[in-house]
């Protein structure tokens, strides 16, 4: 079995838009049910960082942990299909923007990422993008492969989806007491 978030995207470029929506559909639940190898419906973050593995993308065990956080809508620590489908269609949204920036490469640089960032409409100023740029560099040499770049957007879309759970009037900002911060920078670790 081999990840292939290429061929998911592919699909999407062609025919009948109803048509390959139910053939994506099929095709993830094909792979969904590969992952799932203990057939309880659900599928932890072990199996899916495997999963991964196989396709030749490789995430810390925090970091596949923080995706299912973020699609995890029933809060029992698994990712059911219908919560995969979801994370699925983020990935494909973050791997498009790798993509249309990379050239060929395989790696983006900083301005790059930026770039990409404004794509998935992720608007960071200098000195967050550049502290989360240094926390997400894991070879330190300024270059983000695309596992690189899935887990700077894991952090930012979770951060984001945290910080606007405060930001109830949607003003774009939020006081936080010492408690509140707490459990910000504890749902947001990776």
């Amino acid at each position: 079995m081999v990840l292939s978030l290429k061929l998911l995207s592919n699909l999407t470029e062609s025919g009948n838009t109803r048509e390959v929506e139910m053939e994506n559909r099929a095709i993830l639940r094909e792979w969904f049910d590969r992952v799932d190898s203990d057939k309880t419906g659900g599928i932890t973050a072990i199996q899916l960082k495997s999963a991964f593995a196989v396709g030749n993308l490789h995430f810390p065990t925090s970091v596949v942990q923080q995706m299912i956080r973020m699609y995890d809508f029933d809060k029992n620590g698994t990712m059911s299909f219908e919560e995969f489908a979801e994370l699925n269609k983020f990935l494909l949204k973050v791997q498009q923007a790798f993509s249309d920036m990379e050239r060929g490469r395989g790696f983006l640089v900083p301005d790059e990422v930026y770039k990409a960032l404004v794509k998935l409409e992720f608007y960071l100023d200098s000195p967050a993008f550049y502290t989360v740029c240094e926390s997400f560099d894991q070879m330190r040499c300024g270059k983000f492969r695309l596992d690189d770049f899935i887990s700077l957007c894991i952090f930012v879309q979770s951060s984001r989806n945290l910080f606007n759970s405060f930001d109830t009037s949607k003003q774009g900002r939020v006081t936080l007491d010492l408690n509140q911060f707490i459990y910000c920078t504890a749902n947001c670790r990776i």
